[in-house]
């Protein structure tokens, strides 16, 4: 069993690059406790609002921007990896004080994905995150049960 399992929010436009293979590392701003061989289910926000599969995580590169270098650097290492524009990039990370590139493995598209109704009829307390959160462990009992 994974060490954590991260319930992730991403664009739909981002998820659906996820899902066909093409984005392999998903970019933050904030600092997760991410390791290698975790899991990360993905919830795509508005307007599809639904929980469509998961990934595990490959590696995670956590730095501190300090200068504008610093951006540059990680422009570098992920601009073929992120499918992401450079100017998106630089918007992005513009007043940001980390860098975070969770590199991706296994993507895997649920066959039906878990529209935000019905996870709510079946775990009336979650909630989408705004950007990421942990899960804790009865909502993973849950959502193993949803998901098989």
């Amino acid at each position: 069993m994974p060490a954590n399992i991260l319930l992730l929010s991403i664009k739909p436009e981002y998820a659906s690059k996820i899902f066909s293979g093409q984005k392999t590392v998903e970019l933050r701003r904030v600092r997760t406790r991410l390791t290698i061989d975790d899991i990360v289910l993905v919830y795509v926000s508005s307007p599809t609002k639904a929980l469509m599969g998961l990934f595990e995580v490959e590696d995670v590169i956590q730095k501190k921007i300090e200068l504008q270098t610093d951006i540059d650097t990680y422009w570098h290492l992920v601009n073929e990896k992120a499918c992401i524009t450079s100017k998106d990039f630089y918007k992005y990370y513009q007043g940001a004080s980390f860098f975070v590139g969770i590199y991706l493995r296994n993507p895997k598209q649920f066959e039906v994905s878990i529209n935000l109704e019905n996870l709510r009829k079946q775990i009336p307390e979650f909630t989408p995150p705004q950007s990421y959160r942990y899960l804790k462990e009865q909502e993973i009992e849950k959502l193993k049960f949803i998901i098989s």
